[in-house]
């Protein structure tokens, strides 16, 4: 899909991420909707794209929230006319400490974010898509979502559900027209890593001070990149992409695949 002349929604568009993908799908001619809870990260991002000559509008939505998710959508339809890409980005991670002895009400939190809202997103931009006769949706995962990710199984599990919810999607290209696809990167230059510090013990923070300053952190526009590679080749549909530092980004095949067609249906 050419991104000139769409709409495309950005779920936690205020920082990271979303920003940027939102920045350069922007770049592309394509209409933004930034979503995000962050009012006033999403209006700076409005505003970074107004300015590079782009158009964009923001809508406050909290993503746990079904009727917000639709309302959203009925925000891109209203303001622009349709919707056609989706980038179901915004995501959290735990602080310590780690599964089992998080508080419940943590875990759940981070459930709700980075799975059931990519679920319930996706439901809820499907219908908006078929009347546009078929569009575009890309996941956030992570590596964690396709390794053994020691740090915080929680966030480990969202993200294979993210990859497991991507490629059993695929069906959807030959159902409707509508290609989903994921990215998975590895450590990305975004607020989140620093978010949960304040939170931390004094040893804890200066351990998770001193991890970041040591890891190569990749830049929230190669992640975007690959984003909009999604968007573009049409031929891509349930894959799910990696994108580590220094290497080239690359598909990341299931673990065990069977010999049928994945764009076609299974019968009910």
């Amino acid at each position: 899909m050419n991104p000139e002349g769409k709409v495309a929604l950005v779920t936690g568009g205020s920082s990271g991420i979303g920003r940027a993908t939102a920045l350069l799908l922007a770049e592309a001619g394509a209409s933004v909707v930034v979503a995000d809870i962050d009012g006033e990260g999403g209006a700076e991002t409005v505003s970074l794209i107004e300015q590079a000559g782009g158009k964009a509008a923001f809508v406050e939505s909290d993503i746990t929230k079904r009727e917000e998710l639709e309302r959203m959508v009925a925000f891109a339809e209203e303001t622009y006319g349709g919707l056609d890409i989706l980038h179901n980005n915004a995501g959290i991670a735990l602080p310590p400490p780690r599964f089992p002895d998080t508080p419940a009400e943590r875990w759940e939190q981070a459930l709700a974010v980075n799975l059931w809202a990519v679920i319930a997103g996706t439901q809820a931009a499907v219908p908006a898509m078929r009347r546009r006769g078929g569009g575009v949706i890309v996941n956030t995962a992570s590596i964690a979502g396709v390794t053994q990710y020691l740090p915080d199984a929680i966030y480990a599990a969202t993200k294979h559900g993210v990859v497991g919810l991507t490629r059993a999607l695929a069906f959807l290209k030959g159902e409707a027209n509508i290609r989903v696809n994921c990215v998975c990167p590895g450590v990305v230059d975004t607020p989140m890593l620093t978010k949960l510090i304040p939170e931390l013990t004094a040893e804890q923070r200066a351990q998770r001070e001193a991890l970041v300053r040591s890891m190569p952190l990749i830049p929230p526009r190669e992640i975007a990149e690959a984003v909009l590679e999604f968007v573009r080749d049409d031929s891509l549909a349930g894959e799910a992409m990696g994108v580590i530092y220094g290497r080239p980004r690359k598909l990341i095949p299931p673990a065990v695949s069977f010999r049928r067609d994945p764009t076609q249906r299974m019968p009910n």
